[in-house]
């Protein structure tokens, strides 16, 4: 047996079994196969066959990531930060506003892009230096056709200006803001797309 063929005992299911497990897009599975994040084998004909254990334990992944469904007529905001402490200021913040707003958050951009393509974020902040994923590889994802998201995003993070040029740069159009965390500039951006969202 080729080192390359799968263990005949373990079941397999190919791209498009394995996104309608995950109640993922097709392209998102494709790219979390290309990147990795999913192994995979080739058959000969060419298709992509996954291991359904580890489909699986995407699924349960999924389970601890993403929460209920929020009501349609709140904002949806997605906050990407590896820093638990970081997570629980944007967490109070945006709760003492008291705005009609739902808080998801992602620990790193893997998480981001699960949570994105659950619930279609309408605002997604993030930061760019993290484990697993990264914030550029993130953002690159979301845009890169098809595109993942319609989404603002914002960065905030504390790399500068010539450190996100040496590690690729970010698409045109993002705007990005040095920490700590500007909420000045968020609530009255955050306040405008409740009430738009609402008319």
């Amino acid at each position: 047996m080729n080192k390359n063929d799968p263990p005949k005992a373990e079941k397999f299911l190919s791209t498009r079994e394995a996104a309608a497990k995950l109640g993922m897009a097709l392209s998102t599975v494709q790219a979390w196969v290309e990147s990795g994040m999913l192994p995979a084998w080739k058959t000969a004909g060419g298709h992509r066959r996954i291991p359904a254990d580890a489909v699986e334990s995407m699924r349960l992944r999924q389970q601890a990531v993403l929460g209920s469904e929020p009501s349609p007529e709140m904002l949806k905001v997605l906050v990407v930060e590896d820093d638990p402490v970081q997570r629980e200021i944007y967490r109070r913040q945006f709760a003492e506003w008291g705005l009609p707003v739902r808080l998801f958050t992602a620990g790193d951009g893997f998480e981001g892009l699960m949570l994105i393509g659950r619930h279609n974020p309408d605002l997604i902040i993030t930061d760019l230096a993290m484990p697993e994923m990264d914030g550029f590889k993130m953002i690159w994802r979301m845009k890169s056709p098809p595109a993942v998201t319609q989404a603002t995003i914002i960065v905030v993070t504390a790399l500068t200006a010539a450190e996100i040029e040496a590690q690729g740069g970010l698409p045109n159009g993002i705007p990005v803001y040095p920490k700590p965390i500007p909420f000045a500039v968020f609530r009255p951006l955050v306040e405008h797309m409740s009430k738009k969202l609402a008319t």
